[in-house]
C-alpha cells in the first residue's frame, strides 16, 4: 500500500520533467528520462526507508486466526496482540473460528491465508510446512523462541530440521475436575489408581449419581475429546514406547493394543456413567460441562487445564469452600504417572516484517504473562490459559494454576497429544470422525480403527 502511494505521487513530477525535456533531440530526451527514473527510484527508496524507520519496519493489518473463540480466549488474544500492534504502528486482528480446522484448509487452497494462524496440531502445521505454505522462522525470531522455550517444546514446531512454529500455549490434560465438598458429603475419596477410579464410578451409580459429564461436539473438530481419552488409555495400558510407535504409525491403529485402548473409553462412557447436557455425548459441546459439574448433574469431568474457562463465572477454586471446584490427577494403572499434554503453535504464511514482529512477540515470556493476566481478568478467576514459557513471573498464575505448571515441569513421562502429532488427515480428520461414529454406536471400535488406519497417508 505504501509503495503504491509513493510511486503514484511521483508520477506528476516525472511527467513534468519529461515534458520539459521534449524540446531537445531524441537522444537528449532518452538520457533525460533515464536520469529522471533513476532519481525517482532513489527518492522512493529514501522515503520508504524513512517511513520504515519511523514505524519499526512494519505497517498495515496483521490477521491472526485460530480455534480459540470463547469470549475470554478470543478477547484476551485480541487485547494482547492489539496492544502490541498499536505500540508498533500497525493493527492486529484476531479471528477465532469454531471450524478453524476446515476453514484454514480452504483459505490456503484458495490462496487467501491469514498472516498468522495458531495451530493446535503440530501435525497439521507440518503438513502446511512441507507443502511450502508456511514461512520458516528467520534467525532472529528463532533465537528469541529458543531463549524462551525448552527444546522439548521447540521440536513440535520444527519440520524436517527447519523451525516454523512458535509455541504460544501449553495444556495439561491428565486432570479430573470435581467438587471436594460434594465428595465429602457422599463419602467419596479421590482415587489413587485407575481401578479405584472405576470402582468409584460404580459406587456413584449405585448411589444414584452420574459419575461423568462428557461432550465431544466441537464443530468440524467434533470427536477430539474421544481422542484425548484414547491417548490417556494408550499411555496407561501400554506405556510411552507403544504410544510413540503409534504416533509414527509403526504400530497401526488396528493393532489390538490400540483397539483395546479405544474400547476402554467406550466401556467407561456408558449411559449410566455419563451425563450429556445435549442429550447425547456427540451432541454435547465440550464447552458445556462446567455448569452441570457445578450443579451436581455429574460428579467428575476429565478435561485439560483450559476447562476452568468454561466454568460459571464466580466459581470458587480450591479454597476449601462449599461448592469450590478442584482437580485431581487422572489415575494411572502401574504407578508410572504418565502425563498427557498439548498446546498451540503459531506459524506465518508470509515474511512481512509486521507478521514476523507479531510472531516473535508471541514466542516470549512477556506475551505469556500478558495473555494470562488479560484472560484471568476476563474470567474473573482461573484463566484457562497456561504457558510453559521460560522466565515468566509465576505470580500472574493462581496457586492452582502454578500446580499445573509444576506437574508439567516435573512429570517423568510427558507426551504431547498423539492426534495433534499425526498427519492432519488422520489426527484432525478420521480419528475424530470415526471415533465419533464409534461413540454413537454406528460402527464398532474395530471398524473405526481399521477405517482410521486405511486413511493414513502413504
Amino acid at each position: 500500500m505504501r509503495k503504491r502511494w509513493l510511486k503514484v505521487a511521483a508520477l506528476p513530477i516525472s511527467f513534468a520533467l519529461i515534458a520539459a525535456a521534449c524540446g531537445g533531440d531524441d537522444d537528449s530526451v532518452s538520457d533525460a528520462v533515464d536520469e529522471i527514473e533513476e532519481t525517482i527510484d532513489e527518492a522512493v527508496e529514501e522515503v520508504e526507508g524513512a517511513i520504515d524507520e519511523a514505524v519499526g519496519g512494519v505497517e498495515g493489518v496483521v490477521t491472526v486466526t485460530g480455534p480459540e473463540r470463547s469470549e475470554e480466549e478470543a478477547g484476551s488474544l485480541q487485547e494482547v496482540l492489539g496492544a502490541f500492534g498499536a505500540a508498533n504502528g500497525f493493527e492486529v486482528v484476531y479471528i477465532g473460528d469454531a471450524d478453524w480446522e476446515a476453514n484454514i484448509d480452504v483459505q490456503v487452497q484458495g490462496g487467501n491465508p491469514p498472516d498468522i494462524s495458531i495451530f493446535p496440531q503440530p501435525g497439521k502445521l507440518a503438513d502446511f510446512a512441507r507443502d511450502g505454505d508456511l514461512v520458516p522462522l528467520p534467525a532472529d525470531v528463532a533465537a528469541t523462541v529458543d531463549a524462551n522455550w525448552s527444546p522439548d517444546w521447540i521440536r513440535y514446531g520444527t519440520v524436517d530440521g527447519e523451525q516454523y512454529g512458535v509455541p504460544v500455549k501449553s495444556d495439561l490434560k491428565s486432570l479430573v475436575w470435581y467438587v471436594p465438598s460434594r465428595f465429602e458429603e457422599n463419602g467419596y475419596e479421590v482415587p489413587e489408581t485407575f481401578d479405584d477410579f472405576l470402582a468409584l464410578m460404580d459406587q456413584m451409580v449405585a448411589d444414584g449419581n452420574r459419575p461423568l459429564c462428557v461432550g465431544i461436539e466441537s464443530g468440524t473438530a467434533t470427536g477430539w475429546v474421544f481422542t484425548d481419552w484414547t491417548e490417556e488409555m494408550v499411555l496407561r495400558l501400554h506405556g510411552p514406547d507403544v504410544y510413540d510407535q503409534w504416533v509414527d504409525n509403526e504400530i497401526p491403529f488396528d493393532d489390538p493394543r490400540i483397539v483395546e485402548s479405544m474400547q476402554a473409553v467406550i466401556d467407561v462412557w456408558t449411559p449410566e456413567n455419563v451425563f450429556a447436557s445435549g442429550g447425547t455425548i456427540a451432541a454435547t459441546s465440550f464447552q458445556d460441562n462446567g455448569q452441570p459439574l457445578v450443579d451436581g448433574d455429574c460428579m467428575m469431568h476429565r478435561q485439560a487445564s483450559f476447562f476452568s474457562a468454561f466454568l460459571p463465572e464466580g466459581t470458587p477454586f480450591a479454597d476449601g469452600s462449599d461448592g469450590a471446584v478442584d482437580v485431581f490427577y487422572f489415575p494411572d494403572i502401574d504407578g508410572s504417572r504418565p502425563v498427557l499434554g498439548a498446546g498451540t503453535l503459531a506459524a506465518a504464511f508470509n515474511d512481512d516484517p509486521a507478521t514476523m514482529a507479531v510472531l516473535e512477540y508471541m514466542g516470549t515470556a512477556e506475551y505469556a504473562e500478558a495473555r494470562q493476566a488479560a484472560q484471568a481478568a476476563l474470567t474473573g478467576g482461573l484463566s484457562g490459559f497456561l504457558s510453559a514459557a521460560i522466565g515468566q513471573d509465576p505470580s500472574v498464575y493462581t496457586p492452582l494454576e502454578q500446580s499445573f505448571l509444576e506437574i508439567l515441569e516435573t512429570s517423568a513421562i510427558f507426551r504431547f497429544d498423539a492426534s495433534d502429532l499425526m498427519p492432519g488427515a488422520v489426527g484432525a480428520g478420521t480419528f475424530w470422525t470415526e471415533g465419533t461414529s464409534a461413540v454413537n454406536g454406528d460402527i464398532t471400535v474395530e471398524e473405526a480403527a481399521a477405517n482410521i488406519q486405511a486413511s493414513w497417508p502413504n
